[in-house]
């Protein structure tokens, strides 16, 4: 499928988009170099925030969820890249899974650890803690609920607080994917596809520009 949504130059917004336009382009995402362009060359939003325009005052509110996940949550910078990328994968959302892996190795992250959520799966993960957080995120995102057991565990890991704010990430990145697939034309990716890609990648950057 094809794009079905034009995207606005910024001199073709009104005050209320220009805002929303603002707040994504000279927020936090757009602090320092970037790993993903937050719009094209003539200065379009490219990816899920180019939709955030059709209704400022929506767009303004999600977009700052996306922010307060990415940047104000107690969640480890390592956990929060395998998460999104735990979502990327179920939705088979090419952009997204495009930017978190090129941020998730700023991070640290592994070959073996991308190649196994690329597929769907969850990498062998040592740390107690990464592992809960990546076993609740996988249940969330496969039956939408977390058993007593899955809940106590993750609690114990990371809060109350952090558990709260690694189901929001799971429920903003899901959001992210569908509005991708309804505006943008993003479409499940195949696994062989994805892995293809992955072995004609770019070397990535840094973490800034990413959703």
């Amino acid at each position: 499928m094809t794009a079905r949504l034009a995207g606005l130059l910024p001199g073709e917004l009104d005050e209320q988009q220009s805002e929303v336009y603002r707040a994504i382009t000279a927020g936090p995402r757009a602090a320092g170099p970037q790993a993903f362009a937050l719009v094209d060359e003539e200065g379009r939003l490219r990816g899920p925030f180019n939709a955030m325009l059709l209704s400022p005052p929506v767009g303004l509110a999600v977009q700052a969820v996306g922010a307060a996940v990415r940047y104000e949550s107690v969640l480890t910078d390592r956990v929060r890249e395998m998460a999104v990328l735990v979502v990327a994968a179920h939705w088979g959302s090419a952009f997204e899974w495009a930017a978190h892996e090129a941020v998730g190795r700023t991070h640290g992250l592994t070959e073996p650890e991308l190649d196994a959520l690329r597929a769907g799966g969850l990498p062998d993960l040592p740390d107690p803690a990464e592992r809960a957080a990546l076993l609740a995120t996988a249940a969330l995102t496969r039956t939408g609920a977390l058993s007593d057991g899955e809940y106590a565990e993750t609690v114990a890991a990371w809060g109350e607080r952090g558990l709260f704010e690694l189901t929001a990430l799971v429920g903003y990145y899901a959001l992210l994917a569908l509005q991708l697939r309804v505006f943008a034309g993003e479409g499940p990716v195949d696994q062989a596809d994805q892995a293809d890609q992955a072995e004609h990648r770019d070397t990535p950057h840094t973490e800034s520009g990413t959703p």
